[in-house]
């Protein structure tokens, strides 16, 4: 296992151990025992979710997040990313009539609980055409076709 260690640091890469029945294990449990059951192995999550980051810190991707009525959607996008290069990602329209953005963080959605409370406290950024996106940014995007 060293070796391998070795070769994946000299690549810039990582190692993330996997147990195939310790992740099923994990995967059917509530989240009260499951936060129980890593912490009683000394693990701050599943390794699957490490192996997720780690392979998209590989390959340069990051995720940002739309919010609507019906559905909550995580889109990928590489990193250094601008607002209509990743409006562009749900619909070429998006990127082509991009306006502006309508960004906040999971931090304020945590804090304030709603998009309308999150803008009367002045946390809702309105983001222009240079903007590069940040991982986790949750997003409306205005544009025009």
């Amino acid at each position: 296992m060293d070796r391998v260690r070795e070769r994946a640091a000299l690549e810039s890469g990582a190692v993330v151990p996997v147990c195939g029945k310790l992740e099923a294990e994990l995967s059917e449990l509530e989240e009260g025992d499951r936060r129980e059951m890593l912490a009683g192995m000394d693990l701050k999550e599943p390794a699957l979710a490490t192996l997720a980051r780690e392979a998209y810190r590989l390959l340069g991707l990051q995720s940002y997040f739309t919010s609507g009525p019906k559905e909550i959607r995580a889109w990928t996008i590489p990193i250094g990313a601008t607002g209509p290069q990743a409006a562009g990602v749900i619909h070429t329209d998006f990127e082509k009539g991009f306006i502006r953005a309508e960004v906040y963080t999971l931090a304020d959605l945590q804090q304030y609980q709603t998009e309308p409370a999150i803008k009367a406290a002045g946390k809702m950024r309105a983001e222009g055409k240079s903007y590069v996106m940040r991982d986790g940014d949750i997003v409306h995007f205005l544009f025009n076709v």
